[in-house]
């Protein structure tokens, strides 16, 4: 779970996620509200805690479980939790993965395991950019970290998750979750061989990805 029990900000990054999607893409506020609100707001009013439960296939195969932070990076937390109950992560590869660092998924664009690889890195959701939330929590084995351009405030759907210390990322990228059930998994994630780390031939591949609700109770699936 969180660090925190302070959910507010996230309730108030959804608002801000909302209205940005309304500006930016037109779509009637009452559309937006029917579509990706209800849920996130119904489970914020009642104390929830947010996760993923990410199913790999591939050289590693099983069940990674993040906690999501939405006490230091609500804006962030509420993408990823939109994207997720939209299902465009399932059918995602691990695009970008080395030895000793990392490995990256999330581009729902051009990182789909049916399609081209080619550019699987450069895309992204049809969501808005996400502004920089960094916070002083260091980037230590297990957590999962948002992916971005050289402009701090260029994160959109891709995350990666660290297989041992970074600490060059530290208060440079934003921290959006960590990992508490799996690394075993991460661990077995296909090495890429290629430029920068680039995987060379199939990748391993995101087939499900569910978000999740805690409270003081079970883990349920939203």
């Amino acid at each position: 779970m969180s660090r925190s029990t302070a959910f507010a900000p996230l309730a108030v990054a959804l608002a801000v996620v909302v209205a940005i999607v309304f500006f930016r893409f037109g779509a009637a506020p009452e559309e937006v509200a029917a579509t990706e609100e209800p849920a996130l707001t119904e489970a914020t009013s009642k104390g929830l805690d947010y996760g993923l439960e990410i199913d790999v296939a591939g050289e590693a195969n099983g069940t990674i479980v993040i906690d999501l932070f939405e006490d230091t990076a609500p804006l962030h937390t509420a993408q990823i939790v939109m994207i997720a109950n939209q299902g465009l992560y399932n059918g995602v590869v691990f695009h970008r993965v080395i030895e000793g660092f990392m490995a990256q998924t999330g581009d729902v664009e051009f990182g789909r395991a049916d399609g081209d690889l080619a550019r699987a890195g450069m895309g992204g959701s049809d969501l808005p950019n996400i502004p920089a939330e960094f916070s002083k929590q260091n980037f230590d084995r297990a957590i999962v970290g948002m992916a971005r351009a050289q402009d701090p405030n260029s994160a959109n759907s891709q995350f990666f998750i660290m297989f041992a210390e970074g600490p060059f990322l530290n208060e440079n990228y934003t921290i959006v979750g960590e990992v508490i059930s799996g690394m075993e998994v991460v661990d077995l994630i296909k090495r890429g061989t290629g430029a920068n780390g680039a995987v060379v031939g199939a990748p391993d591949v995101m087939t499900d990805v569910r978000v999740t609700e805690q409270s003081d109770g079970p883990l349920t699936l939203l």
